[in-house]
C-alpha cells in the first residue's frame, strides 16, 4: 500500500493517532478503481487538525506576503526541480488512483512541471504594478495588486495534480499562503506533488496540506480567516460552497464546475479529422472531464455516414487496467462504483426516454475486478430539455448526436442546457465560427478543435452553472489578488485656499 503521512502544517507532517482515547474519529481508504481487490492506502480523518492548519496558514501569510518576488521565484524553481524528479512516480499514482491510462497520467505529470514556467511567463505579468503618468495636472497614478490571504484549494479527482497545481502556483506567486485539500479519492498522488512544495524552501506555514472528506472542506470554507476558496468539481458542491460563504464579503470564491459540452459538426467539415477529434473528446479519461463532448449537433446531410464511422471506431476502443495491461488502453475504468452505477443508470434512462441506442454503454469484465464500462453512443431526433439523459452532466463515456438543418438550430442546442463551459464547431466557414463565438453562451468556444482543446496561456472557465466568472489557467492569478489604486502628486506647492470654495478666510 501507499503510505500517507497525514496533514502538513507548521512546517511538518502530522499523522493523527489511530488508537487510544484521543484517536481520530474515522478512517478512510481507497480501493484501486482498476482492481477493487487492491487497497491503495488508508488515511485517518482528523477534524481537530482543521484549526491547526488554518492557524499555520495565517502565520505563513504574514511572512509570505512580505517576501520579494525574487525569493518567490527561486523557491518555485526549486519546486519545479523537485517535480521533475518524481514525475514517473506521480504518473503511476495518478493512474492507479483515478484509473487513467499511464500515458494520460504521464501527460498530466508533465503538465504540472510545465505549469511553473507558464505561470511565471504568462500569468505573473497580469498582476505586475502599473504606473500611469500625468493622469491629471502634477498627478501620477499607480495600480498595485495585493495578495488576499490564506487560500483553500479543493482539488478534483480527475486531474488531481494539474488543476490544483494551477491554483496553488497562482496563489503562491501572488503572495498568498495555501491550504491544499485534495479529493478523498486521490490523496496519494496529491501528497507526492505536495512533498515537492514542502521540500522547496517555503517559510513555515506558507504551504499546508489536509486530507479528509467533505466535512473537512466545509469547516475550512466557513472559517473567517480563510480568504480565498478555489474549487473544481460538481455544480452541487459548488452551490453548497456559495451557500456557506454568501454572507462573508471578505471571501473570494472561484468555482470551476461541470459541463454539458457541445461540438457542432457542419456538412463542410473534414470528417476524418473531426472523427479523430470527437472520439478523443467524448471518451478520453473515460468521459470524466468537465470539458468532455456530450452532445454533437450534426448536419442532417452527413448524419448516417458519420455516425456509422463513429460507431465503428468506438467499438475498437481498448478499455483496460491503466498499468497492468497486455495492449495499451485508451480508456481505463471509471473512478468508483458510484460513478459506474450512475453511468449505467443514465444509459438505461436514454432507452426509456426513446433515444436511439447506437452503442450501449455497459459494464465490461477484465482480468481484474474494476469499474470498467464500454462507450455509449446515441442519436436523438431533437433536443428535449425535459430529457434527463440529454440535459444532465454524465461523468462517463457517452455522447449523443442530434441532427440539425441550419446553424441557428445547432447554436440553440448548444445553449439549451444549464451549463456553459465548452463548445466547438467543425467547419471550413470562418464566418460560422464567428457566429458561434458571438451567440453560444460558453467560456470556451473552439474552431476545428474539440471541447477538450484548452491552452494554459488562455483563460479556462465557464458561465451559467459551469462557474462563477472566475476563469482558471492563465487568468487564475486574477482571483488571487485585489486591486489597490493610488494617486501620487508630483508637486506639493501650495496655492493656499484659492481653489477651495465655501471657506471664508
Amino acid at each position: 500500500m501507499f503510505e500517507l503521512k497525514g496533514n502538513y502544517y507548521s512546517g511538518n507532517y502530522n499523522y493523527p493517532k489511530t488508537s487510544g482515547i484521543q484517536s481520530v474519529e474515522r478512517m478512510m481508504d481507497r480501493k484501486c478503481p482498476a482492481n477493487t481487490d487492491e487497497t491503495l492506502w488508508e488515511c485517518p480523518i482528523e477534524y481537530k487538525d482543521v484549526d491547526k492548519v488554518i492557524e499555520s496558514s495565517v502565520a505563513g501569510f504574514k511572512t509570505w506576503r512580505l517576501s520579494s518576488l525574487e525569493d518567490r521565484l527561486n523557491i518555485l524553481e526549486k519546486y519545479k526541480e523537485n517535480l521533475t524528479k518524481v514525475k514517473d512516480q506521480m504518473a503511476r499514482a495518478i493512474a492507479l488512483e483515478t484509473g487513467k491510462p499511464l500515458w494520460e497520467s504521464l501527460t498530466e505529470a508533465n503538465a504540472v512541471i510545465g505549469k511553473v514556467d507558464v505561470t511565471i511567463k504568462h500569468s505573473l505579468p497580469r498582476i505586475q504594478t502599473k504606473n500611469l503618468s500625468e493622469i491629471a495636472a502634477n498627478t501620477n497614478g499607480k495600480v498595485t495588486y495585493k495578495p488576499i490571504g490564506p487560500s483553500l484549494i479543493i482539488g478534483p479527482f480527475n486531474f488531481p495534480c494539474h488543476l490544483a497545481n494551477t491554483q496553488i502556483l497562482s496563489s503562491l506567486i501572488s503572495g498568498n499562503s495555501i491550504i491544499f485539500k485534495p479529493s478523498e479519492k486521490t490523496c496519494y498522488s496529491a501528497q507526492i506533488m505536495f512533498d515537492c512544495l514542502a521540500n522547496a524552501g517555503f517559510p513555515e506555514g506558507v504551504v499546508n496540506l489536509i486530507q479528509g472528506d467533505g466535512e473537512v472542506a466545509r469547516r475550512i470554507v466557513s472559517d473567517k480567516d480563510v480568504k480565498c476558496i478555489f474549487f473544481t468539481g460538481s455544480k452541487e458542491v459548488g452551490m453548497k460552497i456559495l451557500e456557506n460563504t454568501s454572507t462573508d464579503l471578505n471571501k473570494m470564491v472561484a468555482l470551476e464546475l461541470g459541463g454539458k459540452n457541445t461540438s457542432i459538426l457542419h456538412h463542410d467539415a473534414n470528417l476524418d479529422y473531426a472523427l479523430e477529434e470527437l472520439i478523443k473528446a467524448s471518451f478520453i479519461t473515460s468521459g470524466q472531464r468537465c470539458t468532455s463532448t456530450s452532445l454533437i449537433p450534426i448536419h442532417r446531410s452527413i448524419l448516417d455516414e458519420f455516425v456509422h464511422k463513429f460507431h465503428q471506431v468506438s467499438k475498437k476502443i481498448i478499455v483496460d487496467h491503466p498499468i497492468d495491461f497486455e495492449v495499451e488502453p485508451f480508456m481505463g475504468p471509471l473512478v468508483d462504483k458510484r460513478s459506474m452505477d450512475t453511468f449505467l443508470l443514465y444509459v438505461g434512462m436514454a432507452k426509456r426516454e426513446g433515444i436511439e441506442e447506437i452503442m450501449r454503454g455497459k459494464q465490461i469484465h477484465k482480468k481484474f475486478n474494476g469499474h470498467y464500462v464500454s462507450p455509449s453512443v446515441h442519436v436523438a431526433s431533437k433536443f428535449d430539455s425535459d430529457s434527463h439523459f440529454l440535459a444532465s452532466e454524465i461523468f462517463g463515456p457517452t455522447t449523443t448526436f442530434i441532427p440539425y438543418d441550419d446553424i441557428e438550430e445547432a447554436i440553440n442546442i448548444a445553449n439549451a442546457t444549464e451549463y456553459g463551459l465548452a463548445a466547438s464547431i467543425f467547419t471550413k466557414d470562418k464566418n460560422l465560427f464567428e457566429l458561434c463565438v458571438r451567440d453560444i453562451d460558453a467560456g470556451i468556444i473552439n474552431h476545428n478543435s474539440s471541447t477538450c482543446g484548452a491552452s494554459a496561456v488562455l483563460p479556462f472557465g465557464g458561465v451559467k452553472n459551469s462557474g462563477n466568472y472566475r476563469p482558471a489557467a492563465v487568468a487564475m492569478i486574477d482571483s488571487c489578488v485585489y486591486t489597490s489604486a493610488s494617486i501620487e502628486k508630483t508637486s506639493d506647492d501650495s496655492n493656499g485656499f484659492e481653489s477651495v470654495r465655501g471657506i471664508n478666510l
